[in-house]
């Protein structure tokens, strides 16, 4: 027997719909989709550079980053190239609306910073799960984009 859903299959699903998110949280943003990474990895992750400055720390670069454990944070760059410093995380749900994170940036920015110690939320469940909520994100297969284009 062969399984109908193999594990290529469900990589392409985590990556199309994944990418499909991070466009579109991207452009509610104000950035575009050359600020955005995947990392398929465990756990699955993006990066979404901004194009933000704080007034507690002008001379930092900020970030959004999101994993299928904690969801969105906003963090800040190092200057030594250590690991991003989280400065917040929005909570609630793993995949919220992209008008959702917006208004979590747009928070930020309006109180030149996070305060206090962020505590990062645990959101994660299965990846069967996590792939229906990027199931409405995800990007048409190449062969769409060929055909329009030929």
């Amino acid at each position: 027997m062969i399984p109908l859903l193999t594990g290529i299959d469900r990589d392409h699903g985590l990556r199309s719909g994944l990418t499909g998110y991070l466009a579109a949280v991207s452009a509610a943003v104000g950035v575009g989709e050359e600020s955005c990474t995947v990392d398929l990895g465990a756990p699955a992750s993006g990066y979404i550079a901004l194009d933000v400055r704080l007034r507690r720390h002008p001379g930092r670069d900020m970030a959004l980053v999101w994993d299928e454990r904690h969801g969105w944070a906003f963090a800040m760059e190092t200057h030594s190239g250590e690991d991003l410093l989280v400065l917040a995380y929005l909570g609630g749900e793993l995949v919220p609306g992209p008008s959702r994170v917006r208004g979590f940036v747009a928070a930020i920015r309006s109180a030149g910073g996070a305060a206090g110690e962020p505590v990062p939320p645990d959101l994660r469940g299965d990846r069967g799960a996590l792939l229906d909520r990027l199931r409405h994100h995800r990007r048409p297969p190449w062969g769409r984009y060929l055909s329009r284009a030929g």
